[in-house]
């Protein structure tokens, strides 16, 4: 868990220092000519920056165990932080179309110079490294953090590859088409931070999984022969962990010593899946049916009284 915790808290590190060059860069040289998809793209860095700053800080908390207040941990922290960067995000997109609309309208002000195409050349190549790195190190931690910011380096290139659209249009004589390529970065940052944040949000309200997750988990239970039956099968985000709860009918007729040694087994199996955080399993004898869906005794008792004639007087 340490191990995985510095490895985390390094790729987080590098974006931050990547975006922070990023910024300088083609901050400097939009402000400079009058670009605005070079500002554009610069400012959306900005929230890349706080994304990665947010994630440096408390993104590795998920990789600290279990304590006295936290019993289950603390994975949920993780996609706080994500949905932090994407509520970021999409704050930052609207800001920046609002800049691009008031450029189409009073008219652009850029000055070509072969600096622009320079300082965007730099931008992609400094995101396609970060996008690699940070991609490479979440190949086993898996985490909804990192590829948050993953998927925004990867982004990143989409939206320099806009702003090198509107520089050479001013190069060719339409500046127009710096705004409009301004305007088309705005609308991939915003929607960008809505998918983020919506995945995020899927795991923090504890949201079901997807029905592949369920068909994994019972072809787990089922694989053992001694499961004759498997149903009420719950399961729900805890963080990005999966818990599962489940009820497995096996034979009635074993010792309650093979009993839980059989729910040690079955439990250990479906935590050893790569999403499952952690799993509940409840043994019941096959064929004897669950004590819910047992009739109510005082029920039926107030149902036959009421049946009888004048009230069962």
């Amino acid at each position: 868990m340490a191990g995985e915790g510095r490895r985390f808290k390094r790729a987080a590190g590098a974006n931050v220092l990547g975006n922070a060059v990023k910024i300088l860069i083609e901050g400097a040289a939009g402000v400079a000519f009058g670009s605005v998809a070079l500002v554009a793209d610069a400012a959306h860095s900005v929230a890349d920056l706080v994304a990665s700053l947010v994630v440096f800080v408390w993104g590795g908390a998920a990789y600290v165990g279990p304590d006295e207040t936290h019993p289950h941990g603390h994975q949920r922290i993780e996609p706080l932080t994500a949905l932090f960067v994407g509520a970021v995000i999409v704050l930052l997109g609207a800001n920046l179309l609002r800049e691009s609309a008031l450029a189409l309208i009073e008219g652009p002000g850029v000055v070509f110079d072969p600096l622009l195409l320079g300082a965007l050349a730099f931008a992609m190549a400094d995101m396609y490294l970060l996008y690699w790195y940070t991609t490479r190190v979440n190949a086993d931690l898996e985490s909804t953090a990192l590829h948050a910011l993953a998927v925004d380096c990867l982004n990143d290139i989409y939206t320099t590859v806009a702003a090198v659209a509107g520089v050479l249009g001013v190069l060719l004589g339409y500046p127009i088409l710096d705004a409009v390529a301004g305007g088309l970065v705005s609308l991939l940052v915003v929607y960008q931070g809505v998918e983020i944040a919506r995945e995020n949000v899927t795991y923090l309200v504890g949201a079901a999984p997807p029905a592949e997750e369920y068909d994994r988990l019972r072809e787990t239970l089922h694989d053992h022969p001694a499961v004759e039956g498997v149903h009420d099968l719950r399961a729900f985000y805890d963080g990005t962990d999966v818990e599962v709860e489940v009820h497995v009918e096996v034979d009635g007729a074993m010792t309650l010593r093979e009993a839980h040694d059989l729910e040690t087994e079955l439990m250990d199996r479906l935590r050893a899946l790569p999403s499952v955080g952690d799993a509940h399993v409840h043994l019941d004898p096959s064929g004897v049916g669950e004590w819910k869906d047992a009739p109510d005794e005082r029920s039926e008792a107030r149902a036959d009284a009421a049946a009888e004639p004048d009230g069962g007087e």
